[in-house]
């Protein structure tokens, strides 16, 4: 689902115009971008998932077109944990058929 389907999803399902679901989605967004950026930088929906700020250390690499040895500097990265519930869906959606083995 890319941002546009996912804007005509949240349109069709709270009985909004397309305009206004937009609106809510940039929003959304452009919060949670903010509060990223801010020292604290976390957003957390129950059962859905926490959005965070991570560091991430420098360590050395290896460049694979030529095999040689790399640095690569430390940032700071934005990362998703998904909640209980988004976990447990997801994985319910893709659990295989009772009675059906994998080959």
């Amino acid at each position: 689902m890319n941002k546009s389907e996912l804007i005509d999803a949240i349109a069709k399902d709270a009985g909004i115009t397309k305009v206004a679901a937009k609106a809510a989605l940039e929003s959304f967004i452009s919060n949670v971008t903010t509060t990223l950026k801010t020292k604290e930088g976390k957003v957390s929906l129950v059962g859905f998932g926490t959005f965070s700020v991570s560091e991430r250390a420098a360590r050395q690499g290896i460049n694979p077109a030529t095999k040689k040895p790399i640095n690569i500097e430390a940032k700071t990265v934005a990362k998703f944990k998904a909640g209980a519930d988004l976990s447990s869906a997801v994985a319910m959606a893709n659990a295989p058929a009772a009675g059906k083995k994998k080959k």
